[in-house]
């Protein structure tokens, strides 16, 4: 079999998964969120963290509780980084330094997983399983919880009231993300990913000595980071370990991770607001960009530009020959295009344009399908804008799902849409501005640039990959990459709250002869477009420096 049908059929075979999960996922999230029982388990979580799940919020306490559980739980991980030298179960690592611990708590917390740092030499058993792990769980339920509070937006009037954030919190992680862990854990460790808890041991005997392998809660681990598009990795070379990732079936496994749930929240938009066709809108969006930029990166990974890629079939450096160049490209969209940020390839050894591939796909704010949650919130974003544009067109009121997309409505969009891009770029350019951080690229010119601009576009999209070549473990770095993360993480929520409220607020507008057809397939690539367009028009001018520049120059 070629290399390039097996890539293909390795796709089909994650559509036919995605699409026999859609519909059963989907409605049971719609019942989760819309249910009004409260389970045993979940009462005591209540009773313990002093939340009554009864109580109705409006905007302003759903973003209390969210910033005030997240600010509790990066202080929580950031203490328990550095008293990690004290704790049992540290396999002798020393306790993290500050700016390290800071960015690390930053980037769980944040949803990011971006690291600076190796996981098997650094993070003993407490902090992978009691710190990170946890995080990976919480901060992935808070994504849901704001997308769903935004769906009552639309699917509520008179009212601005979006539900409770506590109970929202607790429902995703107890009832979606655990029971779905925990079987996606024995189906790992059946692939043959470890998950105990044992030393640092020596293994085989290798030229000039043995080498040292810590074990390790990896198989559970490594289902909720896949499956809450978090991405951070048990050990440093992350889903290309072979003990996080053993084979091509565990790999088109953690890839059906990745993308089930943003997927299927599609679905469940549509059940809560009423209408199954808006939710399918919705989905091809998501469905078209994402096949779209698996095709294009398989196309460009497969070309060949050269002996050295005729022999070996493509562009394999950086790639791992158990999983190939399609199993590779496709992980590699999967994750970049959520801000799951998990690698099994090494994307700066991909060609020019691959590179530039990845780059985009965090760019494009991850909402196809995006992180859980993150991704539907931002798809939505992206539909009132495409709303607004055809009501410019047509000289009529925007509206969107009866609601009317008003000044302060557009308002709340626009900031939401370029308070990323300006993390990014201005991060961007201190850093190629300044002497110091400049040192910590391995490479000059364009890859240069586009190693420091890739790094800030992971943190402030919170996807978490590197592009790797960079060293990011600095003062400058863990600092400025944390800030990126925080900042691109709860800012926007803010405005997706403040912009639920007042669509919930709002009473409904009767459907006209007039009215647009956001469930037609015109809406679909109008939306399509509009997210192109204004991803092209903002980084354009920085990937013509970087990634473009160097794809022209292969």
């Amino acid at each position: 079999m070629s290399p390039v049908l097996a890539g293909v059929l390795q796709l089909l075979a994650l559509v036919v998964a995605l699409g026999l999960s859609y519909r059963p996922l989907g409605d049971y999230m719609a019942k989760v969120y819309s249910s009004e029982k409260h389970y045993k388990p979940e009462k005591w979580i209540y009773k313990a963290i002093g939340a009554n799940p009864n109580v109705e919020m409006r905007w302003p306490a759903y973003l209390r509780g969210v910033l005030a559980f997240s600010a509790v739980s990066v202080l929580f991980l950031y203490l328990l980084q550095r008293v990690q030298g004290s704790l049992p179960g540290s396999l002798g690592f020393v306790s993290i330094d500050p700016d390290q611990a800071f960015n690390t708590a930053a980037s769980f917390v944040a949803n990011t997983n971006w690291q600076s740092y190796y996981g098997e030499q650094a993070m003993g058993h407490v902090v992978q399983t009691g710190g990170l792990a946890v995080q990976n769980f919480v901060s992935a339920a808070v994504g849901i919880a704001v997308a769903v509070a935004l769906v009552r937006g639309f699917a509520r009037s008179r009212t601005g009231e979006l539900g409770n954030f506590w109970a929202d919190l607790v429902r995703g992680t107890v009832r979606i993300l655990l029971p779905i862990s925990v079987i996606g854990a024995l189906v790992l460790v059946a692939c043959g990913a470890i998950q105990n808890f044992s030393g640092i041991h020596e293994v085989g005997q290798f030229t000039g000595g043995t080498q040292q392998w810590n074990g390790g809660a990896v198989a559970s681990q490594e289902v909720i980071k896949e499956l809450g598009t978090n991405g951070g990795g048990y050990f440093n070379a992350n889903s290309a370990h072979p003990f996080e990732n053993p084979n091509g079936l565990s790999n088109l496994f953690e890839i059906y991770l990745i993308l089930v749930i943003p997927f299927a929240l599609t679905r469940t938009f549509g059940r809560m607001v009423g209408s199954i066709k808006q939710g399918y809108a919705i989905l091809a969006t998501m469905a078209t960009i994402w096949l779209g930029f698996t095709a294009l990166m398989m196309w460009t990974e497969f070309a060949h530009h050269g002996p050295a890629f005729d022999i070996a079939g493509g562009a394999m450096e950086g790639k791992e020959t158990r999983f190939g160049i399609g199993g590779s490209s496709i992980f590699a969209v999967a994750t970049t295009l959520t801000s799951t940020g998990a690698v099994n390839s090494f994307h700066s050894s991909y060609t020019g344009f691959g590179g530039g591939i990845t780059m985009l796909g965090m760019q494009l704010g991850e909402i196809a399908p995006g992180g859980v949650g993150s991704g539907l919130y931002g798809m939505l974003i992206m539909a009132i804008i495409a709303v607004f544009i055809a009501g410019l067109m047509v000289g009529r009121t925007p509206e969107y799902l009866g609601k009317k997309i008003g000044t302060r409505e557009i308002k709340f969009a626009a900031l939401y849409i370029l308070v990323t891009p300006a993390l990014v770029l201005c991060f961007t350019a201190l850093a190629m501005a300044l002497p110091t951080p400049a040192n910590s690229m391995t490479n000059s010119g364009a890859h240069g640039f586009s190693e420091i601009l890739y790094a800030y576009t992971s943190g402030a999209n919170n996807n978490g990959s590197a592009f790797a070549g960079l060293n990011a473990d600095t003062q400058w770095f863990n600092t400025t990459i944390g800030i990126a993360m925080l900042l691109g993480r709860f800012l926007p929520m803010v405005f997706v709250l403040a912009l639920a409220g007042s669509l919930a607020e709002q009473t409904p507008v009767p459907e006209t002869a007039g009215t647009l057809r956001t469930e037609k397939p015109l809406f679909t690539g109008l939306l399509v477009g509009t997210i192109m367009i204004i991803t092209g028009l903002t980084y354009f001018p920085a990937l013509a420096l970087g990634p473009l520049a160097e794809g022209l120059a292969a």
